[in-house]
């Protein structure tokens, strides 16, 4: 099992939202309560995956490969209590996935950081690093979202929920800065070959499409906070920068998926990581939506209503793909009541 596979229940979740907020909201609902269920299973998994290997779970945790897509688990967990805000209308059960939130992306970060930092063995930049980084990125951010909705239920600790919220989008922001130029360093001086563009590629994109979600929200919860409607133009202009980002990505990464599945012929086939193309497209689509709305520009609401039907589009194929390989290893499974001469055939 990745660490990363949490990004399926990120993916489901934040599907959800944006149709919710372009008016599918039977959609939105039906998502919603798939993803509870996925989220559950993937915990399950994961905790079945703890106590039989903990030993490939340790070895993930300082894997410069791996090791950083256990904050899909930050990510995933925020998105969901963000669903059961918006679209279930439970603040209460959402103040509890924002705090658990906060504690993995506390954990996670001082663990996995650490861990990179003091390792003796490290891979050169253009081995170690890839997109996939920039899920430390999305953990935080997540959590700024989640938190700046939430803060008008949190009477009377609003300014202070706001505060955070502003903190985490800030440090999320300069990390993103960081890691974003060690990626774009190995995009244009090392050899790329097929393999390297994998999905988590998308993140590039994500990352700053859920920065400009934090950001809107802030915007939103300004009049809660004294100290966020001083710094409005600044949060304004600062969001426009992260949508702007993530639009300049969209074209770069199609033509790089041409490059690598077209006129490369990479094999296009079912992989978890997947899940991480479809998390920046559905975040792409709420995020441009809620900028609409604090901009007060139609425009990029009726953007988004379109822009939909690609985020829906990527989520069945991948989940398509999920349903086809998990009937495809059922039913190559050798059979343990037919004896060991079916097994061996």
């Amino acid at each position: 099992m990745h660490p990363a596979y949490f990004a399926m229940a990120m993916a489901t979740g934040i599907v959800s939202v944006a149709c919710h907020l372009v008016g599918f909201r039977w959609v939105a609902r039906g998502m919603f309560w798939l993803n509870v269920a996925v989220y559950a299973g993937l915990w399950v998994a994961t905790l079945l995956r703890v106590a039989r290997y903990p030993g490939a779970v340790r070895s993930d945790l300082t894997s410069h490969g791996r090791g950083v897509g256990f904050f899909t688990i930050v990510a995933a967990t925020c998105v969901l209590g963000t669903q059961f805000l918006i679209i279930g209308g439970m603040p209460r059960v959402a103040a509890g996935f924002w705090f658990a939130g906060i504690g993995f992306w506390a954990l996670l970060t001082y663990t996995i950081f650490t861990a990179l930092t003091v390792r003796r063995s490290k891979p050169a930049l253009s081995v170690g690093i890839h997109g996939g980084w920039l899920v430390s990125v999305v953990g935080a951010q997540s959590v700024s979202v989640l938190g700046a909705q939430l803060a008008p239920a949190l009477d009377p600790y609003q300014a202070a929920a706001l505060f955070f919220a502003l903190a985490m989008w800030l440090g999320a922001g300069m990390l993103y800065i960081w890691i974003i130029g060690l990626i774009f360093y190995r995009y244009t001086f090392f050899e790329m070959s097929p393999s390297d563009m994998s999905p988590p590629y998308w993140i590039n994109m994500g990352a700053v499409a859920i920065s400009t979600l934090a950001g809107t929200m802030l915007v939103a919860g300004a009049p809660h906070a004294a100290l966020v409607t001083d710094l409005l133009p600044f949060i304004k202009g600062l969001t426009l920068m992260f949508w702007a980002t993530a639009t300049w990505w969209i074209p770069m990464l199609l033509i790089l998926g041409v490059w690598r599945h077209v006129y490369r012929g990479f094999p296009l086939r079912y992989d978890p990581l997947y899940w991480g193309a479809v998390f920046p497209l559905g975040m792409y689509t709420a995020c441009t939506f809620r900028l609409g709305q604090v901009l007060h520009l139609g425009f990029l609401q009726a953007f988004s209503r379109l822009f939909i039907y690609a985020a829906l589009a990527a989520w069945v194929a991948a989940m398509t793909g999920w349903a086809a390989s998990i009937a495809k290893r059922a039913a190559t499974r050798p059979s343990t009541s037919r004896g060991p001469v079916a097994g061996a055939a």
